[in-house]
């Protein structure tokens, strides 16, 4: 069984994002990135579904710059057999990469597509369902449990009244949520055989996709700054300023 997963390029979730001194964008300059975290979950599912002999290949996909295959490398020493990258330096939404991740998988024909079930960047939580409809794969968002067997992938996925399972016939698209799996660190070995393992680079013009942004971007402000806290010496001083200051209670 072949199994495609999308990884995107973010800001690494520990840096502090800055916003440009004009307010047209987040600065990226000089700024760590690194693989969403959503995705390298997608990715640890993967390569477990792999070491369990169900999986025979894994194909790592992303959508950006080149220098996304940064990403893509670092998801092959996780253990992905090869990778895709299609290059672009356009800001990409999402149905643009929906519409170029169904025309790499109408090229792959794989039986399983992971991926994370949002980025931290554009918080969207999109995709999985776009690529699910332009395709006409069974869908399973916001996964805490698979199982894969006899043509099915039994998915468990949490909802507002606790926890839904479903049987989903393959092939399939499932977006991973926060408690599918904790993802490993790659090895040092690992990292250096990625970096012969192949990965091929290609272009939205090659699946005569426009990615042209339908929207546009007017102005990014940082959130406004919180007040510091104060510590009360009594709960009558406490509800005091809940009632008079915060006017919380009454």
């Amino acid at each position: 069984m072949k199994v495609l997963v999308a990884v995107k390029r973010v800001i690494d979730y520990n840096v502090k994002i800055r916003v440009k001194a004009d307010n047209s964008d987040v600065d990226l300059a000089n700024v760590k990135m690194a693989m969403n975290p959503f995705c390298e979950i997608a990715v640890e599912e993967a390569v477990r579904l792999k070491e369990k002999g169900i999986a025979s290949e894994i194909v790592a996909v992303s959508i950006g710059p080149k220098t996304a295959q940064e990403q893509l490398r670092t998801a092959m020493a996780l253990g992905a057999d090869r990778g895709i990258l299609v290059e672009t330096d356009e800001a990409l939404e999402s149905l643009a990469v929906a519409k170029l991740l169904s025309k790499v998988i109408e090229e792959e024909q794989p039986q399983l597509v992971l991926m994370g079930k949002q980025a931290i960047d554009t918080d969207n939580n999109q995709t999985t369902q776009m690529v699910s409809a332009l395709t006409g794969f069974a869908q399973g968002a916001f996964t805490s449990g698979l199982e894969v067997a006899d043509g099915q992938a039994k998915v468990t996925r949490e909802i507002d009244g606790g926890l839904q399972t479903l049987n989903l016939k393959l092939p399939a698209v499932i977006s991973a949520d926060l408690r599918l799996n904790e993802p490993r660190y790659a090895s040092l070995p690992n990292i250096m055989k990625a970096k012969r393992k192949p990965l091929d680079t290609k272009t939205p013009a090659d699946f005569g996709v426009d990615v042209a942004p339908r929207l546009k971007l007017l102005k990014v402000e940082a959130p406004a700054e919180r007040q510091a806290g104060i510590k009360v010496g009594s709960v009558d001083e406490l509800v005091d300023k809940l009632k008079n200051e915060a006017k919380v209670i009454s």
